[in-house]
């Protein structure tokens, strides 16, 4: 995996670099230093490499621009990063309304309109001769491309989000506006793509064509990927604690002592994990194998399991009809290795833990999903590393 490099923060968000930027970085100084030859060589390749910088600078504050308006509605804002396509705000959960999206979506090209705005003004005071007035000129309308380029109305763009919020306003369903703007995306990618290959072929402008070919493909990637995320949100709402759990437990006599436990299910190689208690018909807790190793052997046969268990009042528990995102958020805030399912009368009907989240989630969008694999999330509890089900879960029920 890439390894983004830390550069600093701003207003206290950290600010990164992928390393493929500085092939961008470089593509830019170039363009702008074969653009100011006239200058002379050592003048054109300063301002090149100068232009190529004050480029990002003004990307990185159009992100900003999202970050500061997410940061006033309380969303945390991990990162912003820089990269071969530009700029990314790394925004952890989606806005609570449309019209707080909208202003989210807003911010970055209204930052690059104003920025325009302020070096239009600061160029036309300065001679246009001279190299700083052709710079501050050339900044300006660069800042006003990237405001209209993003304003296109199709996901992963700023236009797309847009969209979205207008959708949701409309519609009054998010996900429903996430898909129909991912749609739009994945339309302007392909079209993007097919004009690529056209200005190659027709145009022989080879290096232009390739680059909106690479915008598309990117464009179509993004889409994709909130489409995908969206649908895994919907399915995290639509399944409940009672569709993922299992009956991989067993009730034991709550009156035996630890002895008679241990000798019963401890050396069974078959033996569930997890064992509740129970007496006169009623669930007296949970049994940790934990507790059990410290108690003294000596003590095995004159304390019983009502001793060490851990009554359900206690546990981490979730009801039934609890969805799936709210119980994986649950266990990811608490650190829980697995959780209990009580029925509406109180008794156990399940556990769950993370295979069997993943293996539910896997058979709902048709993932081809090992029982290897589920093995090894059971033993070690992590999630596969793509699949940041614990970040999704946060955001569904933001």
């Amino acid at each position: 995996m890439q390894t983004n490099w830390r550069i600093g923060s701003l207003f206290g968000i950290p600010l990164f670099l992928d390393p493929l930027w500085f092939v961008i970085l470089g593509l830019a100084t170039l363009n702008f230093g074969v653009a100011y030859q006239e200058w002379g060589s050592t003048v054109a390749w300063s301002a090149g490499i100068v232009m190529a910088l004050l480029l990002f600078g003004s990307v990185l504050l159009h992100e900003l621009g999202h970050s500061l308006v997410a940061r006033s509605q309380g969303i945390k804002v991990n990162s912003i990063t820089l990269f071969l396509f530009g700029g990314i705000a790394a925004i952890e959960e989606e806005s609570k309304t449309p019209g707080k999206a909208f202003q989210v979506a807003i911010a970055g090209p209204l930052v690059s309109i104003a920025l325009f705005f302020i070096l239009h003004l600061l160029g036309s005071v300065l001679p246009d001769t001279t190299p700083l007035g052709e710079m501050v000129n050339d900044l300006a309308r660069i800042n006003l491309v990237v405001a209209l380029f993003n304003l296109i109305p199709g996901l992963p763009l700023d236009g797309g989000q847009v969209l979205k919020a207008a959708l949701w306003q409309f519609t009054g369903n998010r996900f429903q506006a996430v898909h129909l703007a991912a749609r739009a995306g994945q339309i302007l990618g392909y079209s993007a793509i097919a004009l690529g290959f056209a200005i190659d072929f027709f145009t022989r402008e080879i290096a232009l064509g390739l680059w909106i070919v690479l915008l598309g493909w990117f464009g179509i990637r993004n889409a994709n990927s909130y489409d995908s995320v969206t649908t895994l949100q919907e399915t995290l709402l639509k399944l409940t604690a009672a569709d993922t759990m299992t009956r991989d437990f067993r009730v034991v006599d709550a009156d035996q002592n630890l002895r008679a436990f241990a000798d019963a299910y401890l050396l069974d190689t078959n033996a569930p994990e997890v064992y509740f208690a129970a007496a006169d018909g009623r669930y007296r807790g949970m049994v940790s194998i934990e507790d059990l190793r410290l108690v003294e052997r000596s003590q095995w046969e004159t304390q019983t399991l009502q001793s060490i268990v851990h009554p359900l009042t206690e546990i981490p528990t979730v009801a039934e009809s609890t969805s799936l995102a709210e119980l994986i958020n649950k266990m990811e805030n608490e650190q829980l290795p697995r959780i209990t399912v009580l029925s509406p009368a109180g008794a156990v009907a399940g556990v769950i833990d993370r295979g069997d989240i993943v293996r539910t989630v896997g058979q709902k969008l048709n993932l081809r999903i090992g029982d290897a694999e589920i093995k090894r999330i059971k033993e070690d509890g992590n999630y596969p590393s793509g699949m940041q089900l614990g970040v999704i879960a946060k955001s569904t029920i933001s």
